[in-house]
């Protein structure tokens, strides 16, 4: 039995329509992945301890701090940047320091320069997509736990990068519902 032409127009047509719709949801998730696989973008590696390899040889990492348009937090690294052997575990800080007299929460976002160094950055501990709350006044020092890949310099690329540059960008977000409810509390009190 033949199927209709129109009935056979539709079908493909809806087909087509779901085929991107499922491409589209997963090209977020895939480009994320490849990111933390490849360090394309910038995406640094995540570790959960410090490497086994120590190379003698070394590498300055520089610290860049900056915020989103209109977010009221002073925010800086504590360092400007620091040398340190290929493998070896670092240590930096940032300060973040709320000069409003509300609490205002915030959550960072990274990357690192030269794109080609990004999957040789691994990153043990930070701060980075956490959600940070400070009070009105409250000044916050933020550790990054890090180390420099020692693969990095096998790498046809990566290997002629003699200083990363880790920046950090914080933008304001949403107070959790608890501490809203609390500052609107506080607000009816006063009033």
């Amino acid at each position: 039995m033949a199927m209709d032409p129109k009935t056979k127009t539709v079908g493909q047509t809806v087909g087509v329509v779901v085929l991107m719709g499922a491409l589209a949801w997963a090209s977020v998730p895939f480009y994320d992945w490849f990111c933390r696989v490849t360090g394309f973008s910038g995406i640094t590696g995540v570790a959960e301890s410090g490497s086994d390899v120590i190379l003698e040889k070394t590498i300055k990492v520089r610290f860049d701090a900056s915020k989103e348009r209109d977010f009221p937090w002073e925010f800086k690294p504590l360092q400007r940047e620091m040398e340190l052997r290929i493998g070896e575990t670092g240590l930096a800080f940032y300060e973040a320091y709320n000069p409003t007299d509300r609490p205002v929460a915030g959550s960072a976002s990274y990357n690192v320069a030269p794109y080609e160094a990004g999957g040789f950055f691994s990153k043990i501990d930070c701060f980075c997509f956490e959600e940070q709350i400070l009070q009105p006044g409250e000044r916050a020092s933020m550790p990054v736990t890090f180390y420099v890949d020692p693969e990095i310099v096998s790498d046809r690329d990566a290997k002629y990068v003699k200083v990363i540059t880790l920046s950090y960008t914080f933008h304001e977000i949403d107070l959790p519902e608890a501490t809203a409810s609390l500052v609107q509390e506080t607000e009816t009190d006063v009033n």
